[in-house]
């Protein structure tokens, strides 16, 4: 017998996660900033094994050694040396663990103190959430690179106490940034039906207002990210962070300062390096962004 033909054939409907990924990937710039991004967390996780030298290695022969494609340059060292010989390729790959692993690992951090005392101020009331609100205004009136100086100050110079100093300047402004969107998802009339519903407060939380914080969480996430390097990168510069002879970006860029005309490579790369990873950061946050509206919306 013939089969029949399915007169109703079934209609799937995609997630919004996928509905999501769907208009990510329609965005160009976003996939651009995704392949950066990719190539820095490969950077990151097996740098030790791709760099052809170990950052510390000293070339004594090859002092100065300009890039490759220059013409005194050396394939042997493809983006050059520094003043001690160092292949700066190697120290660079190196400087994507200490820079960007280590902006990762603050945001980590801060993304989750931050958003459980956010969370927990935006569906409080009365004196508890006041006395958040006006400590928050007197922390994020101070700017975070100034506060993570401060810390540093106290603490003392070094990378794993600028560590610890960008994360307390971190976490207000993830949970002001938590706290405004529970706040605001608190006064919808849909959570109000779920009050007179009988919910509890943890339902309330799960099903009402979790699942509309991803725009918040991405966007403050991609700003802290970006933030973070750029701390992480400037203390280093004014010598208070990472410390000689470890490859940290902004590190590197303090200590080639006054190689800036004899071997400009030496700023300019470092510097590069800095530049495309926030940019990448911030290219994957806005495409983020834009598509989560859309699917929301």
């Amino acid at each position: 017998m013939p089969s029949r033909a399915n007169i109703y054939p079934e209609i799937r409907v995609r997630s919004p996660l996928e509905q999501a990924w769907q208009l990510f990937r329609r965005n160009t710039l976003a996939m651009t900033g995704l392949w950066g991004l990719g190539l820095l967390v490969l950077l990151t996780l097996f740098g030790p094994w791709l760099a052809p030298y170990h950052p510390y290695e000293q070339f004594n022969q090859a002092l100065l050694l300009p890039p490759s494609w220059s013409d005194q340059g050396n394939i042997d060292f493809f983006l050059g040396t520094d003043d001690l010989g160092r292949d700066l390729l190697s120290r660079l790959i190196a400087g994507a663990r200490l820079t960007f692993g280590n902006g990762v690992l603050v945001v980590l951090v801060a993304l989750l103190a931050g958003g459980g005392i956010g969370i927990l101020g935006g569906m409080s009331k009365g004196l508890q959430s006041s006395i958040l609100n006006h400590l928050l205004d007197t922390l994020l009136s101070i700017p975070s690179l100034l506060l993570a100086i401060i810390f540093v100050a106290f603490l003392g110079p070094g990378l794993y106490n600028t560590l610890l100093a960008i994360t307390l300047a971190q976490i207000p402004q993830f949970v002001r940034a938590i706290y405004n969107a529970v706040s605001a998802e608190m006064q919808k009339e849909y959570i109000t039906a779920l009050r007179l519903d009988g919910a509890n407060r943890w339902r309330i939380l799960r099903f009402g207002v979790l699942p509309n914080l991803s725009d918040p969480i991405v966007s403050q996430t991609t700003r802290g990210l970006s933030a973070a390097i750029l701390d992480i990168t400037a203390v280093g510069f004014l010598g208070l962070g990472a410390q000689p002879p470890r490859p940290e970006w902004g590190a590197m860029l303090s200590d080639a300062m006054e190689l800036v005309y004899l071997a400009p490579w030496t700023v300019t790369l470092p510097g590069l390096a800095i530049l495309l990873s926030v940019l990448v950061i911030n290219m994957v946050g806005e495409g983020l962004r834009q598509a989560i509206n859309e699917v929301m919306n």
